[in-house]
């Protein structure tokens, strides 16, 4: 059987050119808001289809929001990144158009569609206004949606706040040996990201350190939370954000830590399908998904970070402007991507 994730990596490596906005390049349309002409054509359309791969219960939050607003339909197609970027591959490849929309958390998806020719130029006032030039396509075809950390996170019932790991380096102390679980970068696009901006900032020398620690291997950013919780190890080096915060603010046993090093930043794009069958209600859509209310649902029902500069977290969460974080770089990652899954699994032996 033939795997997609082969011919999707060789794809995107002949892509790689992906990176966010230069300002000095910046070639893309002017700037559009929500109109009564692009409301009554939209109507006119009745629906917008969006694939997405945020969590289904925020999906359709969002939809619903968007529905009760405008009056169509909004309709949600939940997946992976990879399930999302084959789907799109084969239904093309049919020559089916069925999607408007998508967006995910798998940043180098965006440059290839881009490089086919698959994405619409289409710029948001919101985009235009609140998103910083270097979260943005230079040529208008996609910008930055939503956005999370991936932290370290403590089970506080296991581990006294004083004792708990401020910062990378703390990782590799011998108290917790045993103590730790880590994503798998084979397996999660955001802990791949994660590790390459830690490979990127640290060094492999600090990853061969770790791999001494007789750190629990699972999966993906969600699993990770999960085991803190469970307390089956009290502490983990890395996870998604709003696994956590959701998860803390209902109760649950687990504290997230953001490293004095920086906390790895995990970016999420949006954009608008050439093709798409519902080309104005595609535009009302993008344009709601980075309006001040659509941003606000992201923070508010997913726990999930906004780059929109009118944004606001919630209270008791600490501000994005009040983290460092480590940057992005989906190019960067898409050079190393090989040589980080082989190199981890020489050091961690998963």
């Amino acid at each position: 059987m033939r795997r997609h994730a082969i011919t999707r990596r060789d794809i995107l490596k002949a892509s790689a050119v992906l990176v966010f906005a230069s300002p000095a390049r910046a070639a893309a349309p002017p700037a559009e808001s929500v109109t009564p002409a692009l409301i009554a054509a939209a109507r006119k359309e009745g629906a917008v289809v969006w694939y997405t791969s945020a969590d289904l219960q925020l999906a359709e939050t969002v939809a619903k929001a968007f529905e009760k607003k405008f009056g169509l339909t909004a309709r949600v197609e939940r997946a992976g990144a990879e399930r999302i970027f084959t789907r799109v591959a084969q239904e093309y490849a049919a020559g089916i158009h069925t999607v408007d929309v998508s967006n995910t958390g798998d940043a180098a998806m965006f440059g290839d569609w881009k490089q086919r020719g698959l994405l619409a130029a289409y710029v948001p006032a919101d985009v235009a206004r609140n998103i910083p030039a270097e979260h943005r396509d230079p040529d208008g075809c996609f910008a930055i949606v939503r956005s999370t950390l991936c932290v370290i996170a403590y089970n506080p019932t296991m581990v006294q706040r004083a004792d708990a790991p401020k910062s990378f380096a703390d990782l590799l102390d011998p108290k917790w040996r045993g103590k730790l679980v880590k994503g798998n970068p084979s397996y999660s696009g955001t802990v791949i990201t994660s590790t390459y901006q830690l490979v990127r900032n640290l060094g492999w020398p600090y990853l061969e350190k770790l791999s001494k620690q007789q750190v629990m291997q699972v999966q993906s950013a969600t699993d990770t939370p999960k085991r803190v919780i469970l307390g089956e190890r009290p502490v983990m080096v890395d996870g998604n954000e709003y696994n956590v915060l959701i998860a803390k603010e209902g109760g649950k046993p687990i504290e997230p830590v953001y490293a004095s090093e920086g906390s790895p930043l995990i970016v999420m794009p949006s954009a608008i399908f050439k093709a798409a069958p519902h080309p104005s209600a595609a535009r009302l859509f993008q344009n709601f998904l980075f309006s001040a209310e659509g941003q606000q649902l992201f923070v508010d029902a997913g726990g999930l970070r906004s780059l929109h500069a009118q944004v606001k977290d919630r209270p008791g969460r600490i501000p994005l402007s009040s983290i460092k974080v480590m940057n992005t770089d989906p190019a960067g990652l898409l050079s190393r991507m090989d040589d980080i899954k082989r190199r981890y699994t020489e050091y961690f032996r998963v």
